[in-house]
């Protein structure tokens, strides 16, 4: 082993923090404190760490990568066993009381809270353990470490929400009708934390508006909860979101903003080194300490001490012992989308940031002007290169955790590019500032502000054009996988080519890019597998799942493709219990709710979703004023649609048929029913026409051949049914319908005509839900009652 160590350089350190890494991100897959499995992993790790000791003392002629192997397996059964006893101490520390039941917390507020659709959630810290807590609209600020009282009633999470909380050690969530501040404050070291983000809150608010001064609190300090939603939405769209979340690239201008600033005080060299340790450890839970920060902060450190020992870094030693230790403190920070999309981007910045910049400036000049372009030019190839480099390295795991990617997101960077290292450190200079409150801050929030408002309108530039995000769903680890090595072999394509165009020698490195890259792939699978393996999604493997739900009487048609995330189809009369029956189906979020027309037992059950369930668009066509005023002030964005619009999500098409628009912008007729929308919902062969209560006596409707049919106003009579049936030659009908409805539905001539015509019908007031799994080689039904 000693020649191991003296010939091996840094292998065997890779060995023992790579077995421990991988221990610990698969220890969440281990029943927590179970010792049935952390004990024979302790005992494996004791054994493998024994057999080197053995090997050490009794063969000295050992094969290196032998002693590696022992030296894997002991970190790694090491890992495992830890970070599920790590796990098990995070769980004890939960809030624990009776589901159902009300109940009144008090704590403190240990992160950001989170408004979206009408709905304020924000973690606390009680006596009794970690709890989460939801409250209505209007909320008034809740700055981290004040306490809290709220009063409501104790839920344990839906499926959608489950994971995410249980990163935090949080196992309740208490949906409060009063959440209010006492006005005390948490004490001890946070409590000097604190202190310092509520000056550093007050400067970054001073001297610029306020739209401005919110963005500038999201990008130095991570607070974005007062960011206006559009705003938000706009970020996110045009692949800028990252900048409203704390992450590694304010450690690193943190620390390229600190270090000349000390040299111009005299500060020496190691005595500025120690200054920068100090402020990342200062900085870190100044940002409230989510996994990406942490990921930076450890690597910044890490960085910091082996100048302060005089050693070289290795880049990916320090990679590697941030994923350690980030996963030391939390083992579950690996399903963190954070987390995975923060390591992604270093190390494809790594990989790829050098290569496109060199190519960017082309073969070197020695010309004077020219030589002075080049110098000026470089500044800018760098940050492109790095640009370029995090947006394609981050790419498939932005597919898989959300569904879709932003095609604006280069483009954007780019523009913003040149602004975001001033605003940053303007912003950062204005937080140091303000923590003396008579020195003046205004000249740096001023121009920071400016320069905000600049970024937030690239953002609105380019995400509010509809080809700004590309539906882009990868589904599982193969399909990440599969991305990720055809990234590297188009990046390795594009990269050769323009080194011969550009004249470039080869790189005296070996073309490890490939490597390193499927590499990357394979890591990030490995790393974010618990996630993966352990949704609670009901999503088929590949297809479409239709559910009519069983809402009474009303119409609620959820249509979720496995590709893509689901659209819901009206939602039935209000107090229908819409939001469980969702949570029920596996379905955590909607990319898109769809109103046919404005009447409550369609457009009911969806004006109660709005705020509690995360819905990204409303769509409608007759303009229901109050719904659509409900949706915006839940932070949802509401568009009409009508005769030619489509609606995608993933493989999922659906198509309106009717009305025009013409019809929509006029006076409304003395039938809504006639305005109501009619869409076609297609994937692949299969086609479901969805009538709402738009009855062909009244509608045309040319819709051609389909499988399923979903009977206009819940079977009433309709002269026109017949001939429909004829056109469009369905399979099978589906009726939604309320048992012991007033009206009459289904009507017995509805019927008739349905089984004249020899077409199978299902009613929900008989059957309940019914669901209809569509596959490649065809179709199958299941009602609820079997």
């Amino acid at each position: 082993m000693a020649s191991l160590v003296k010939h091996g350089g840094i292998a065997w350190r890779f060995a023992v923090l790579g077995g421990g890494t991988a221990g610990l991100a698969l220890s969440p897959a281990v029943p927590v404190g179970s010792p049935d499995i952390v004990r024979p992993m302790l005992a494996l790790g004791l054994a493998a760490g024994a057999g080197l000791v053995v090997a050490r003392h009794g063969d000295r002629g050992a094969a290196p990568g032998a002693w590696l192997a022992l030296l894997v397996l002991a970190a790694g059964a090491s890992g495992l066993a830890v970070g599920a006893l790590r796990l098990a101490a995070i769980d004890r520390g939960a809030f624990h009381g009776p589901v159902g039941q009300p109940t009144t917390a008090r704590g403190f507020v240990t992160a950001v809270p989170r408004r979206s659709q009408g709905q304020v959630r924000v973690r606390i810290q009680t006596a009794d353990g970690r709890l989460a807590v939801e409250s209505p609209e209007p909320v008034s600020d809740l700055p981290i470490g004040r306490e809290v009282k709220a009063t409501g009633t104790l839920r344990d999470p839906a499926p959608w929400e489950a994971g995410y909380l249980a990163r935090y050690g949080i196992r309740q969530v208490l949906a409060a009708d009063r959440l209010r501040l006492t006005g005390r404050r948490r004490g001890g070291p946070a409590a000097l934390i604190d202190q310092i983000r509520d000056r550093a809150q007050v400067a970054l608010g001073s001297g610029t508006p306020e739209p401005e001064a919110t963005l500038l609190r999201g990008f130095v300090l991570g607070e974005d909860d007062r960011i206006d939603a559009a705003t938000v939405d706009d970020f996110k769209r045009s692949g800028l979101a990252h900048l409203l979340a704390v992450s590694g690239e304010n450690v690193i201008l943190l620390a390229l903003l600190a270090m000349p600033l000390l040299a111009l005080l005299g500060i020496p060299v190691r005595a500025r080194l120690l200054c920068v340790l100090a402020l990342i450890a200062i900085y870190v839970p100044l940002t409230g300490a989510g996994p990406s920060i942490q990921r930076a902060g450890v690597m910044g450190s890490a960085g910091v001490v082996a100048a302060l020992a005089g050693r070289p870094r290795s880049r990916w030693y320090a990679i590697l012992l941030a994923a350690f230790v980030t996963l030391a403190i939390n083992p579950r920070a690996s399903g963190d989308a954070g987390w995975q999309l923060s390591f992604a981007a270093v190390i494809g910045i790594l990989l790829w940031a050098g290569p496109i910049r060199d190519r960017l400036l082309g073969p070197p000049r020695h010309s004077g002007d020219r030589e002075r372009v080049v110098g000026w030019w470089r500044g800018l190839a760098e940050g492109a290169g790095v640009t370029i480099a995090a947006t394609l390295s981050t790419a498939p795991l932005m597919a898989h955790d959300f569904g879709a990617v932003s095609l604006a997101s280069l483009p954007a960077n780019l523009l913003a590019l040149p602004a975001v290292a001033p605003l940053m450190w303007l912003g950062m200079l204005a937080a140091l500032v303000g923590q003396l409150p008579w020195l003046p801050v205004q000249p740096l929030t001023g121009l920071a502000g400016l320069l905000a408002a600049y970024v937030a309108q690239v953002a609105r530039w380019l995400g509010s054009p509809g080809w700004a995000t590309a539906s882009v769903p990868l589904a599982g680890p193969a399909e990440v996988l599969a991305a990720y090595i055809a990234l590297a072999l188009a990046l390795w394509v594009v990269l050769g080519w323009a080194r011969r165009r550009t004249g470039l020698r080869r790189p005296s490195a070996r073309p490890r890019t490939l490597v390193l890259a499927i590499c990357l792939g394979i890591s990030s699978l490995a790393i974010a597998g618990p996630r993966w393996s352990g949704g609670t999604t009901a999503k088929p493997a590949a297809g479409l799942r239709v559910v009519v739900l069983d809402v009474g009487q009303g119409d609620a048609i959820l249509l979720d493709p496995a590709d893509g995330e689901p659209v819901l189809v009206d939602g039935g009369p209000p107090g229908a219990d819409l939001r469980r029956q969702l949570e029920d189906e596996g379905v955590s979020r909607l990319a898109a709710a769809v109103v046919t027309h404005d009447q409550s037992d369609h457009a009911g059950g969806i004006a109660e979703l709005l705020g509690l369930f995360p819905v990204h668009r409303l769509l409608y066509g007759e303009r229901g004023l109050d719904l659509i005023r409900d949706a915006r002030s839940a932070g949802v964005r509401a568009m009409p649609i009508a005769e030619g619009s489509e609606v995608g999500s993933g493989s999922l098409r659906i198509e309106v048929l009717w009305p025009p628009r013409a019809l929509l912008e006029g006076s409304p007729p003395d039938d809504l029913n006639q305005a109501a929308l009619v869409l076609l919902a297609r994937w692949r062969r299969f086609g479901m026409l969805l009538t709402a209560d738009a009855e062909a006596e009244s509608v045309p409707i040319d819709a051609g051949p389909i499988e399923v049919l979903k009977v206009a106003h819940h079977g009433s009579d309709d002269a026109g049914l017949d001939a429909l049936l004829d056109r469009v030659v369905p399979r099978l009908a589906v009726i939604s319908v309320g048992a012991d409805n007033p009206y009459g539905h289904p009507s017995a001539a509805t019927l008739a005509t349905l089984a004249e015509h020899q077409i199978p019908t299902l009613r929900t007031d008989e059957r309940g839900e019914v669901t209809i799994s569509v596959r490649r080689g065809g179709w199958r039904v299941e009602t609820e009652d079997g």
